[in-house]
C-alpha cells in the first residue's frame, strides 16, 4: 500500500481507470439495442449511464486542472452513442485524472479547487475532498451499471478486487493493456 495520502489517491485513480475499462469492456459485449434499451436505475438505460460518468469525469477532471469548462459539460447529455466511444473517451479523461493525481503532494491534497458551476458561481473545494467525492459518485454510477447488465445476458464483471494483493493475477492482464503493472499503481513507478 503507498505510503502517504497522495499516493492512496493515486492508487484510486488507477482503480477508477481500471473499473472503467472493464466495466467498459463487458459492455463493448452488447448489442446497440441492449446498450440502449430501457431500465430500472438513476438514468434509464446503460448507455445514459456510462455517458453521466464520462461528462461528470470531464467536469470535475478540468477543475482539477484548473480549467473552466463548467456546465458547459453537460451541453450534450449522451456524447458517446456507442461503447467503442465511451473507451475512447473514458481513457483519456482517466489518464488526465491519473495524472492529477500522480502530481499530489501532501500540501497540495490541502490546497483549493475552483469549481465553475456557471457564468457567475465558482465554488471553491478543498482537492482531497473533490476527488473523494469523484471517486465516490463514479463507484455509484459503476455500480448501477453492473446491476443493470445483471438484467441482460452478460455476467456482470467483478469490480472489488483491485485492492487485494492475492487477485493481482486477476487483473495483470487487464493493467498491461492499459500499460500498467502493480509497480505502477502502488510504487509510483513510471511506466508510460
Amino acid at each position: 500500500m503507498p505510503a502517504s495520502l497522495a499516493g492512496t489517491f493515486r492508487a484510486m485513480a488507477y482503480n477508477n481507470g481500471w473499473a472503467n475499462h472493464r466495466l467498459l469492456a463487458a459492455c463493448a459485449r452488447l448489442t446497440q439495442a441492449e446498450l440502449e434499451a430501457s431500465r430500472t436505475s438513476f438514468f434509464p438505460s446503460i448507455k445514459a449511464t456510462l455517458n453521466h460518468i464520462l461528462i461528470v469525469d470531464w467536469f470535475y477532471v478540468d477543475s482539477l486542472e484548473g480549467g473552466r469548462l463548467g456546465p458547459k459539460a453537460w451541453a450534450d447529455p449522451t456524447p458517446c452513442a456507442t461503447v467503442a466511444a465511451l473507451q475512447r473517451e473514458q481513457e483519456a479523461v482517466d489518464r488526465r485524472l491519473i495524472a492529477v493525481c500522480k502530481a499530489l503532494t501532501e500540501v497540495s491534497l490541502s490546497g483549493e479547487v475552483c469549481v465553475h458551476r456557471g457564468d457567475t458561481r465558482i465554488q471553491v473545494e478543498r482537492r482531497d475532498r473533490l476527488l473523494l467525492h469523484l471517486f465516490q459518485h463514479q463507484v455509484h454510477h459503476r455500480g448501477q451499471v453492473h446491476a443493470m447488465l445483471a438484467g441482460t445476458a452478460l455476467k456482470p464483471p467483478q469490480l472489488d478486487e483491485f485492492f487485494s494483493v492475492a487477485e493481482a493475477p486477476l487483473r495483470a492482464a487487464e493493467l498491461a493493456a492499459l500499460g500498467w503493472r502493480e509497480a505502477t499503481v502502488w510504487d509510483g513507478e513510471t511506466c508510460d
